[in-house]
């Protein structure tokens, strides 16, 4: 088992501190590492119906073995039975209400080198986790986005991957593994959003876990459809949707209707924007409804990015444009900031990204990680 941990964006002045984790063994050996860290961050395993967490590691020992021995690991790292069925072994995540993400998918087609490239905008509050759920903040409480991770995972039996994560290491916001098969979710309708319920974990993929398990299984969009539809997945009443993308060309966005349908919508060999809103309900670009405040300018933002990118040949700085453009601007007035901006390439495998360093501090060096530190 190697391990290698370092700072790579910001510092303690800055708003955010980045680290970096790399991990390279079996999946077992991988789970005890990113337990014994997410201990060290005050993690500890939740209580829940046993009946649920037998269900919960039968279906993960069926439908994601990668995940199930990672989990056979924390239990090595916290000292207990494998076997037990008293305790999830895995970490419970959720995204508050409130996020504004935007992100834009250019195919090989319409891009000027011929790479497949996703770029996005990851935006959320600047507060601590005890404000966003209307409590005062504790003393020493940080932001709850200020510590983010990048991990790369490099398995002995199974796709290597570099994901970024705001506060859970056993799933992640977005990510890219070695086949090219990028991730990313979003809020998914950002309108109708409540605070997420705070239940035990169920069988199934939890919101933060799909993305994971997406790089852990799949190679290609087409794989990850298929998985998708044989998934069980539930959300703690926040819905998003997510983005797929893969290096042979394929898109799509996967989202869940307000009645439990699910919906695949793929806008051919062209763009691809997402932001907060169901596309299924919504599915021209150019017949979206008003922003409301609710709406948080999910409307204006697809727009913005549609007629950025519609019949144009986009280069690695068009798309960076695009996604500055529907930016958050900092100011007292708003709520949240892009806490980081990254590109996929799915052709080279690799990911590029810049953390959000503070108001007036402008964001990191631009940092390249690949798929696979191999």
């Amino acid at each position: 088992m190697k391990k290698n941990m370092t700072c790579v964006a910001g510092g303690k002045d800055d708003f955010q501190l980045v680290t970096h984790l790399t991990l390279t063994g079996g999946q077992f050996e991988i789970g005890r590492a990113l337990a014994e860290e997410a201990r060290r961050l005050g993690w500890s395993p939740q209580r829940a119906d046993p009946a649920v967490i037998r269900a919960r590691m039968t279906w993960f020992e069926r439908n994601w073995p990668q995940h199930h021995a990672r989990m056979d690991g924390a239990a090595a790292a916290l000292g207990l039975d494998p076997d037990q069925d008293e305790l999830a072994l895995d970490g419970w995540n959720y995204v508050p209400v409130g996020g504004a993400c935007s992100a834009l998918w250019c195919p090989p087609s319409a891009s000027a080198d011929g790479h497949g490239r996703v770029g996005r905008n990851y935006d959320f509050f600047l507060h601590t986790t005890s404000q966003i759920t209307g409590q005062p903040p504790q003393p020493g409480e940080l932001p709850m986005a200020s510590r983010p991770y990048v991990i790369t995972t490099v398995p002995d039996d199974g796709l290597a991957s570099t994901v970024i994560t705001m506060n859970g290491l056993d799933g992640c916001i977005d990510g890219i593994n070695e086949a090219g098969l990028a991730v990313m979710l979003l809020i998914a309708d950002t309108e109708t959003a409540t605070p997420p319920r705070l239940d035990v974990p169920q069988v199934g993929l939890g919101s933060l876990q799909l993305p994971r398990f997406l790089m852990d299984t799949c190679e290609t969009a087409a794989q990850a459809r298929q998985a998708l539809l044989g998934a069980k997945q539930y959300d703690l009443g926040l819905p998003l949707h997510y983005l797929v993308a893969d290096a042979h060309g394929q898109a799509f966005v996967w989202e869940r209707g307000r009645d439990g349908s699910e919906h695949v919508v793929e806008f051919g060999d062209g763009p691809l924007c997402v932001t907060n809103h169901l596309l299924h309900r919504h599915p021209d670009p150019m017949a979206l409804p008003a922003d409301t405040p609710e709406s948080l300018g999910t409307y204006s933002r697809l727009r913005t990015l549609y007629e950025r990118s519609k019949g144009a040949t986009m280069s690695t700085g068009d798309l960076r444009d695009s996604l500055r453009a529907v930016r958050p601007e900092e100011g007292p007035a708003q709520p949240f900031r892009t806490l980081w901006t990254t590109v996929f390439d799915t052709a080279d495998r690799t990911l590029a990204t810049r953390f959000y360093l503070g108001d007036g501090r402008d964001y990191s060096e631009e940092l390249v990680f690949p798929a696979s530190a191999r």
